[in-house]
């Protein structure tokens, strides 16, 4: 019969194993014994894990989360500096004058990265009840807000604004510059409702909206059944990056803007991406597609099929309940996370590109896909059981590459297209890479929120995720209804 172990017993377990591993030496000549299935209990040994496995917890998290907050904090950019680079004050109803532009931190204010984590500490901010993570945003909104008219008012309309960063926002010229950052400066607006409105030198944050948006459904190139394409590195080159670029943006505006139509043709605009990226033998999404080719070119570039993972969450959370396409969307979420999780590695990453493993592990897409997989857990779109180790997993091989300083290791720079696979193989990695920042501090948000919802610990060695929480400190070889248990004996 089997009885319920204690605390005491499995310390004396994991003894016993420790002593037979290093060898049980007895006195006088007697000779070491050997370790073997009857004197040791063998499952109880300590496996060689190249990174952290098994418990974890809320506050090791934010204490990740924190290094990373506090290096883009010591790297922001909110001042204007003059042509010798000092920092300069402008008072209110100041024209902006000549030379005068953003002070350049680590990151640019407006990039699509940057729009990402802005997304990402706002949601930060909700997980955690920190404060400072929005207040970071609001600081970069009011900046933009302020300096919007200032540039176009001082350069008058041209073309060309005599700041790279400004240029960025005032003139987009791809979804890259203003598909995320659209998105970005919506959710802040959503959450403070007085940046709709001009107020002491800061105009609207619709102005700046309206502009982004206009550029996104009236700007960037579309084939002839609307999907977004680009004449890069081919004509009628589709991105799978340009899904996230630009499909979220029209879908929150459905929110926004309280017009339906955003919602159809965001759905739209998705299962025409999915019909021509998706393969449906490997359940992951090729980088690129040239409209007109019998044969296309098909790499599995991660960060990409990130781009596109995150597009779906992104839209599941955005789209009414009952909108006809949701099941649709639904299973392809599914289907594309049972892909990627029979590809993730032994060290909790997925490699560089994800069907060939001597390619490098990287970083960011390992980010986005712990995100995605945390929340999908979350909203119950698929079984925390089944995929919230994976889920753990991932972040622990994430805060492997969170240094002291809290710069985020092992990012691919930002990537263009190739047809060749050395192309993927050697992009170089770096921590000034921005794409790794936004990712991994939404990843710490939701891990943060998802360890407060569910149960993870160690049984029998092995990682487990339980909706009940398990109070024996045994391994266990019974489940209880009372979360007790009944222990191995």
């Amino acid at each position: 019969m089997y009885t319920k172990k204690t605390t005491q017993s499995l310390a004396l377990a994991v003894g016993l194993a420790s002593a037979a591993l290093l060898g049980a030496c007895t006195q006088g000549s007697q000779k070491t014994e050997e370790v073997n299935d009857s004197n040791t209990p063998l499952h109880l040994l300590k496996p060689d894990y190249k990174i952290p496995y098994g418990e974890l917890s809320a506050d090791s998290v934010k204490a990740a989360l924190d290094r990373v907050y506090a290096y883009i904090e010591s790297e922001r950019h909110d001042e204007y500096v003059d042509s010798t680079g000092e920092a300069i004050t402008l008072e209110a109803g100041q024209p902006l004058p000549e030379g005068v532009k953003l002070g350049r931190g680590a990151f640019r204010i407006g990039s699509y990265e940057w729009g990402i984590t802005y997304q990402a500490l706002l949601a930060a901010a909700n997980a955690t009840g920190d404060a400072r993570y929005a207040e970071y945003v609001d600081q970069s909104m009011r900046l933009l807000r302020q300096a919007y008219p200032l540039f176009k008012q001082r350069d008058g309309g041209k073309a060309d604004v005599e700041d790279a960063q400004m240029e960025q926002v005032i003139h987009p010229r791809a979804l890259d510059d203003c598909g995320t950052m659209c998105t970005a400066v919506m959710k802040y607006s959503t959450k403070v409702p007085e940046a709709r409105k001009d107020a002491g030198g800061l105009v609207s944050a619709d102005t700046i909206i309206n502009n982004y948006f206009n550029f996104v459904e009236n700007g960037q190139y579309r084939l002839a059944d609307g999907l977004f394409a680009r004449h890069r590195p081919q004509h009628n080159t589709v991105w799978l990056d340009d899904m996230y670029m630009g499909i979220p943006t029209i879908a929150y505006a459905g929110i926004y803007m309280n017009d339906s139509k955003y919602f159809d043709e965001a759905a739209t605009m998705y299962k025409n991406f999915v019909r021509r990226m998706w393969v449906p033998e490997k359940r992951i999404y090729r980088h690129g597609y040239v409209e007109g080719l019998a044969q296309q070119p098909t790499y599995h570039w991660a960060r990409a099929n990130g781009w596109a993972l995150l597009t779906t969450v992104e839209l599941l959370d955005m789209l009414p309940e009952n909108h006809p396409d949701r099941e649709f969307i639904l299973n392809q979420l599914r289907e594309h996370i049972a892909g990627l999780c029979a590809l993730q590695s032994s060290e909790g990453f997925w490699h560089q590109l994800l069907d060939r493993n001597d390619s490098y592990l990287e970083t960011s897409a390992t980010a986005i896909y712990c995100y995605a997989i945390a929340h999908a857990i979350r909203k119950g779109w698929i079984e925390g059981i089944t995929y919230g180790g994976v889920a753990q997993l991932a972040w622990h091989a994430i805060a492997t590459k969170i240094n002291s300083a809290g710069k985020v290791e092992g990012t691919c720079v930002g990537t263009g297209m190739a047809f060749d696979p050395a192309f993927y193989y050697y992009r170089p990695v770096s921590s000034a890479a921005a794409h790794g920042y936004g990712p991994v501090i939404w990843a710490a948000a939701e891990m943060i929120s998802l360890l407060g919802e569910w149960h993870p610990r160690t049984n029998d060695s092995g990682l487990h995720y339980y909706e009940q929480e398990q109070t024996n400190p045994a391994p266990l070889f019974y489940l209880t209804e009372d979360g007790e248990g009944e222990a191995v004996k």
